[in-house]
């Protein structure tokens, strides 16, 4: 019975910590580090990188030797004649036994050497093609968190704004009920309100979607997550030049780091072919013993041999069919393939770069023209309401101050995330983006 509490106490207490535990703020590199975890794309680019790498050892192997085992046992039932003078007739049955070691030692393989280095390069083009998929990942939850965000303060500034108007909608029933108000205001009120109920849907319907894309980006659940502090203050980029961030992009981008590897291999490509008609040279080796069991004549097998073999072997080609010209001209069609993807490469990093580092710039100057605007319809509002209350203001011109004063905040909520979203977007463009720039950006938010 004792057993039994404890291990009741101990599950109790089990989950507790459970709840704990999803009841803790996340903020952006906790969901970073949950997506490391639970991401499948990130998942399948830690096995691409680690099947990548073994080209590299595939390439080395290429100039080592090779060593080989064969052994075998037959069984041999002999009956030969040997016409004469004088006739010989031997007849006997047994089993003969071989076994052989051989090595061969690439010495001259130009071929080969190209292939190594071909297979070197893919190697590296793995790696940055992980790192890809690392920054893809990192702009992933990035917009997924701020999703998230947005889409929760997007349903609160509707939920305040249908409230205010639900009372609106009572004050005017009652000045109504006493014979105060006029049946126009109850109706301008009520079709504002009937507006506001679908859009709050809407909302509620949006903020359930970046839920789910969250959670399927994450593997945690969107709930708990640090907010946007009030003392945000975003900042011009550094350096605020365009052509500096897109000098940066050329060099540093991933996606034209993928089109230099491509554009690499496809040159080694070339090389290889190129040099697969030259002779080889390989050092040969070899070592044979063998023997059978004494029931058979020495003409058929001896009793017992060993032979050692060392030698240099030269490979000439002659003729492929035409093979290797036709790889040949299809090697040079993909490095000229290769090397206009990456002109492309460059444009449209070039044009990513100016897209964000243009929205950064422009949320520097949004943010404050949203917070002045926001403060403006406020000021205005209140203003309006206090004219509707000495008879110079209708009901509907309160309603419209009303809806001005939400839209100002929510677009205020708009240009602040377009702003975080251009600052991830220009670091992955210049590929710079990762988790120190999550942690930068990070230091805006606060546990709710």
């Amino acid at each position: 019975m004792k057993l039994k509490q404890s291990a009741a106490r101990w599950a109790a207490l089990g989950a507790l910590g459970l709840l704990a535990v999803s009841a803790q703020a996340i903020d952006l590199v906790g969901a970073y580090d949950q997506a490391l975890r639970h991401d499948p794309a990130k998942l399948a680019a830690d096995e691409a990188v680690v099947a990548g790498r073994e080209h590299a050892v595939q390439g080395d192997s290429l100039l080592r030797p090779r060593v080989s085992l064969q052994a075998g046992l037959n069984h041999v039932d002999d009956h030969t004649t040997v016409d004469g003078p004088p006739a010989v007739t031997t007849q006997g049955a047994g089993y003969v036994r071989q076994a052989s070691v051989q090595l061969s030692q690439p010495l001259y393989d130009p071929a080969a050497w190209a292939a190594k280095r071909q297979l070197h390069l893919e190697t590296d083009l793995a790696e940055t093609q992980f790192s890809q998929a690392r920054q893809e990942l990192t702009q992933r939850v990035a917009e997924a968190y701020f999703g998230v965000l947005l889409a929760e303060e997007a349903l609160r500034v509707t939920e305040a704004e249908r409230a205010t108007v639900g009372k609106q909608r009572e004050r005017a029933q009652a000045r109504f009920d006493v014979g105060r108000g006029r049946i126009t205001d109850l109706q301008e009120v009520q079709a504002r309100l009937d507006q506001l109920l679908t859009k709050e849907i809407s909302a509620r319907s949006t903020l359930e979607l970046r839920r789910a894309q969250f959670l399927e980006t994450t593997g945690a659940p969107a709930e708990g997550l640090a907010r946007l502090t009030a003392e945000f203050k975003p900042s011009l980029p550094e350096p605020d030049s365009l052509q500096a961030w897109q000098a940066r992009g050329e060099d540093h981008s991933i996606l034209v780091q993928v089109r230099r590897s491509l554009m690499a291999v496809a040159r080694a490509e070339i090389d290889k072919y190129r040099l697969s008609a030259r002779p080889t040279v390989s050092l040969v080796a070899s070592y044979t013993a063998g023997g059978q069991n004494g029931g058979l004549s020495a003409f058929v097998a001896p009793s017992s041999e060993r032979t050692g073999v060392l030698g240099v072997q030269l490979n000439v080609p002659l003729y492929s069919g035409g093979a290797i010209e036709s790889r040949l001209r299809e090697s040079t069609a993909r490095l000229s393939q290769a090397d206009e993807e990456l002109a492309a490469a460059r444009r449209d990093v070039r044009l990513q770069v100016q897209d964000a580092y243009l929205a950064v710039r422009t949320g520097v100057a949004s943010v404050s023209s949203f917070e002045q605007s926001l403060l403006s319809a406020r000021t205005a509002l209140e203003a309006t309401t206090l004219g509707r209350d000495v008879g110079t203001r209708t009901e509907l011109d309160v309603l419209d101050a009303q809806q001005r004063a939400f839209d100002a905040e929510l677009d205020l909520v708009h240009a602040r995330f377009d702003y975080l979203l251009g600052r991830i977007r220009l670091a992955a463009a210049v590929g710079e983006l990762g988790e120190q720039d999550l942690r930068a950006v990070n230091g805006w938010f606060v546990a709710p």
